[in-house]
């Protein structure tokens, strides 16, 4: 197939960009490659993928070293003419749009960046869906939707009509965006509700990399919630393995779907949302003796009250993946955090 992967300088996309590529897609990768946080982590994963930095150039289509049926442009989601151009030029097969405005506490700062990135790119990649014929759209959604949800473990065929961020509210919007153009065009959309990705190549602004770098630098650390939290942490092997099957599986209509008692994960459109996690939630102060563990010492902790728009619990209940898709994660977290460890390692040199 030839699939673009908006994202590719991202901690998902790139793992994604070098999947498809290895297993012989025609990969166009797509990033506006952003300053949200330190952009040599994303410039390092472009080059582990063989797209040079000084090869980089704004709307300039670049051929990887690597892999010769890999190419990266530099692009804004919100340049809707570019974006048009693109799609009828290339006429990509499928679309994984894993291009977003990440992080919930930067939404409380920042709401603009938000909307413009997941709400206005997102039209423009579903508008162009719709016009060049695409087959298949997939998306990232996050777990952060389920908001004040306490009935565990989260389902998508729960309600999630109440947020605790802007971040959550945008990918909320992703999926009734998406519900509106699979119903209206018939366009296949698939939301992709990851919970809490961690592993080589991971976001700076994220836990494990923060921890870690604080404890190879002898720094305390700050822990949220009094380490009373719990993630469904899922490694990004994982991950990665649930969008593929996403993708050679566009979404169906369900048959059985009545407006009468509306399924909230399904349609009498060709739309799907899934979970994607590790269905196991770990106790936050556990996840960090697990780093301990990983580099051999012991982290000073700032012990901290729960900050505004987190929440206290996730917990992915991944029947869906499982039933329909035939997978299930089940990286274990001390291996998932080892590998990681090692990565940081080596790739700063500590």
């Amino acid at each position: 197939m030839k699939i673009l992967v908006t994202g590719t300088a991202g901690f998902i996309g790139f793992h994604l960009a070098e999947r498809l590529a290895q297993r012989g897609d025609e990969v166009v990768g797509l990033d506006n490659i952003n300053d949200y946080y330190d952009q040599n982590v994303k410039y390092g994963r472009l080059a582990f993928s063989g797209i040079d930095r000084d090869a980089i150039e704004e709307g300039k289509l670049v051929t990887s070293t690597k892999y010769p049926n890999y190419r990266f442009i530099k692009l804004d989601l919100e340049d809707k003419a570019a974006i048009d151009a693109l799609f009828a030029a290339e006429q990509f097969d499928a679309v994984c749009n894993l291009a977003a405005q990440a992080g919930v506490r930067y939404s409380l700062t920042n709401p603009d960046a938000y909307i413009k990135s997941n709400i206005t790119g997102f039209i423009n990649l579903l508008e162009a869906c719709r016009h060049n014929k695409v087959g298949n759209l997939s998306y990232a959604s996050s777990s952060s939707v389920y908001g004040l949800n306490e009935r565990q473990p989260f389902s998508v065929h729960h309600n999630v009509d109440h947020p605790v961020s802007l971040y959550a509210a945008s990918k909320k919007s992703n999926e009734l965006m998406a519900h509106t153009y699979s119903h209206l065009f018939g366009i296949p959309t698939t939301g992709l509700r990851f919970f809490t990705v961690y592993g080589p190549w991971g976001r700076p602004d994220m836990a494990l990399f923060l921890f870690t770098k604080a404890a190879l630098e002898g720094r305390p650390i700050d822990v949220f919630n009094y380490g009373n939290m719990q993630r469904d942490f899922t490694y990004i092997d994982d991950i990665i393995e649930g969008v593929v099957r996403v993708i050679d599986n566009p979404a169906k209509s369900n048959p059985n779907w009545s407006g009468q008692n509306p399924d909230p994960g399904t349609s009498s459109a060709p739309y799907r949302v899934y979970n994607i996690g590790n269905n196991e939630p770990v106790r936050l102060l556990d996840f960090i003796e697990a780093i301990e563990k990983a580099l051999g010492k012991t982290i000073e902790k700032n012990m901290l009250p729960i900050q505004p728009g987190d929440v206290p619990s996730t917990y992915a209940d991944v029947t869906d993946l499982v039933e329909e898709l035939g997978y299930r994660p089940a990286t274990p977290v001390q291996e998932g955090i080892n590998r990681f460890v090692a990565w940081y390692r080596e790739f700063f040199n500590v």
